[in-house]
């Protein structure tokens, strides 16, 4: 069968799938890869597979893409086998083409890889109770303490200054300066917020440089949509959508996850009294968090999860002013303004966040003291 996606002979030319081939489903959750499950008849039993195109617009070297993900995903099988777990469905797995590669690269130059499909799993988009975020919490802390001891200076920047928050700042300074499409006067509250902000961009980077922060293997894309969820149990088993592994700060990802789940309204809410920072949410993402990952942090780093949240938001808010100042050339727009609209209700969530930090350092503190216990 040849679908208009992709040549489906011609991928299996290159792969040993078990079973036979009779269809296949577009499962595009994400906004970078192209995603299919391919399904065979293998004895009788439906055995799926998940292909997926790798975009090099994003991507561009695929081979220092993949020796990333594969080393992880190794690592992470690794160790859920040596702890007695099920590594089919608590890891990802690259299965090799027939010449012990980890892609295979098209006769149309597209490049595709083949990774295992976790059955009987879920996906939420949004939270919905505080639980959901408790086993995000603890599946994305487990995903930290599983990569703990791996040598994270030896993966590249697949996407370099990626959560370099000096580097976002300047990137908006100097699209301010330019203004290109003299949109600067109509957004001057906006530029004044983040001004007034400038020295948070620094804090982490300052710790870092000074070795209070160590460099971790992070994930960097830390949405609650790239956790599978055992459909029986309700339990989070898996993290998927690992092209942004990368070498970082371990706070990145827990503030971008806060950012994300944290947040009452839409991205692009334009009534921004409808944007608030859920306190219930951020408690129960932390505790799951913190009893996943609380013995591979340092102190150092479990006091800063609440100013990590707010850093995040605000680098995020960044990047959306930056856009409609240079004239909307990054970010895809479903309407004019939308990027003025996600930019503001960003900054509505770090102001949201800034009156309920001592709340939120209080939390942590509480939390991480009842796991040390």
């Amino acid at each position: 069968m040849i679908s208009n996606l992709f040549d489906i002979n011609e991928i299996m030319e290159h792969y040993s799938f078990k079973g036979e081939y009779y269809d296949f489903s577009t499962l595009n959750n994400g906004h970078i890869n192209n995603t299919y499950v391919l399904n065979f008849d293998y004895d009788g039993t439906q055995k799926c597979y998940i292909l997926q195109q790798i975009n090099v617009a994003v991507f561009k070297d695929p081979d220092v893409l993949m020796r990333n993900y594969v080393g992880v995903t190794e690592h992470i099988r690794k160790k859920v086998i040596e702890a007695g777990g099920n590594p089919k469905r608590e890891s990802i797995k690259v299965y090799m083409t027939k010449d012990n590669k980890p892609y295979y690269k098209d006769k149309d130059g597209r490049y595709w890889r083949v990774i295992n499909f976790v059955i009987n799993t879920v996906s939420y988009n949004f939270p919905d109770n505080p639980e959901i975020c408790r086993r995000a919490g603890k599946t994305f802390g487990n995903f930290q303490k599983l990569l703990a001891d791996y040598p994270a200076e030896t993966l590249a920047e697949t996407i370099p200054n990626f959560h370099n928050t000096v580097s976002r700042y300047a990137d908006f300074e100097a699209a301010l300066k330019a203004d290109v499409a003299g949109r600067a006067a109509s957004v001057q509250k906006e530029i004044d917020f983040v001004k007034n902000r400038k020295k948070d961009c620094s804090v982490l980077l300052d710790l870092l440089e000074k070795g209070e922060l160590p460099i971790r293997v992070t994930h960097n894309d830390t949405k609650l949509n790239n956790v599978l969820f055992d459909k029986k149990t309700g339990e989070g088993i898996c993290v998927v959508d690992l092209d942004t592994v990368m070498p970082g700060l371990s706070l990145y990802d827990f503030g971008d996850s806060l950012r994300f789940a944290g947040n009452t309204a839409d991205e692009d809410e334009k009534d921004l009294s409808k944007v608030k920072f859920n306190m219930a949410y951020y408690r129960s993402y932390t505790e799951g968090y913190l009893s996943a990952a609380g013995d591979s942090l340092t102190e150092t780093e479990v006091y800063y999860l609440p100013f990590s949240c707010k850093i995040m938001t605000l680098e995020c808010g960044i990047r959306f002013l930056t856009d409609y100042l240079n004239g909307d050339v990054y970010f895809r727009m479903s309407y004019p303004e939308q990027n003025l609209d996600r930019c503001r209700t960003q900054l509505k969530l770090v102001e949201e966040i800034e009156k309920l930090y001592v709340e939120m350092l209080s939390a942590t503190q509480s939390i991480y003291s009842n796991i040390k216990k």
